[in-house]
């Protein structure tokens, strides 16, 4: 190969940099990844973010340098962590869940942070509004209060005879407020009671369902970090204990849960990485409207339907997206 020809192929390879990469000179650009939960629980979340920033042109460990950290449920752990990213001065801080959200505005007005999920952003003061956020944080917003309706109601068509169900309720995430009151409405409508189990740890999560056995006839898991981290605990907890469970994730059903209505989560981190892209090549976080879910999918476990004791109504397995069997 002469010189012409190398200083072409060079320029050629160039140009397919990331526009921010080549304005930092030889510097990566530094992403700070914050999971609420574990990272094996958060193991497909965070590979459709990797993945479709690695078709962006961000490839880990070349063009781009992602700092993991993980709060694994616990939100206290939150401020230390951000902290530490501020410290490194990480370029874009990528989280989810409010409480990690809320920690990361609390302790930058300067580092951009995109939150990949969170609920209810505006009422939480996470930004100004949705299609303008204003300062330097923007996102997806999953909204999971409005889910309320469709959760009821698809446990009012397995469960004809539906009287009282129950929800967990993480205090100290302020989307569960929210959550819990979405769902006593509801469920005020249509004439049912709600029981409201309060959990602050892990380890309140096996005696609280315990409790309930005999008092409910269904339970509710909204999506939280904690509940995620403890999935298979909260599965055979439910099973053992003959209640019939709905999330608002398919992960857990497809770890042995009942039923689950929601967005399609590792598409949600997808379109995160969609909007650190913009970011890393220029874009104000306060210029990029919140985004929210373009679709929800219902799954069904057969199988643990069985072990209940239940017969889904074939109503419901023609609105199903799967049915694991």
């Amino acid at each position: 190969m002469n010189r012409r020809e190398f200083i072409s192929l060079l320029g050629g390879a160039a140009a397919t940099w990331p526009l921010a990469a080549r304005a930092q000179g030889a510097k990566r650009p530094t992403i700070g990844l914050l999971g609420g939960a574990t990272a094996s629980a958060q193991t497909q979340w965070t590979a459709a973010l990797v993945q479709r920033l690695r078709e962006l042109g961000w490839v880990e460990g070349q063009t781009v340098a992602i700092e993991y950290r993980w709060v694994e449920g616990r939100f206290e752990r939150s401020p230390a962590i951000i902290a530490e990213f501020v410290r490194l001065k990480v370029d874009v801080i990528v989280t989810h869940a409010t409480p990690n959200v809320l920690a990361a505005k609390q302790a930058t007005s300067v580092i951009p942070i995109v939150f990949a999920s969170a609920g209810d952003p505006v009422g939480n003061a996470l930004v100004d509004s949705l299609a303008r956020p204003g300062g330097n944080v923007t996102g997806l917003s999953v909204q999971s209060s409005e889910l309320a309706y469709k959760i009821v109601e698809l446990l009012r068509d397995l469960l004809p005879n539906l009287g009282r169900l129950a929800i967990l309720y993480h205090i100290g995430n302020p989307v569960a407020a929210l959550q819990t009151d979405a769902v006593k409405a509801v469920a005020g409508r249509f004439g049912l009671d709600v029981v409201i189990v309060e959990i602050r740890r892990a380890e309140d999560i096996a005696p609280a369902i315990e409790a309930l056995k005999g008092r409910t006839d269904a339970l509710i898991i909204p999506s939280e970090p904690l509940y995620n981290t403890n999935r298979i605990q909260i599965n055979s907890l439910a099973l053992r204990v003959q209640l019939p469970t709905i999330y608002f994730d398919r992960l857990y059903v497809e770890t042995g849960g009942l039923m689950s209505y929601g967005p399609n989560w590792p598409g949600i981190w997808r379109r995160a990485a969609d909007l650190v892209d913009k970011i890393l090549r220029g874009a104000k976080p306060a210029d990029i409207p919140v985004e929210q879910p373009r679709s929800f999918e219902l799954v069904i476990n057969l199988k643990i339907a069985k072990a209940l004791g239940l017969t889904v109504p074939w109503t419901l397995l023609a609105l199903a997206d799967e049915v694991i069997e």
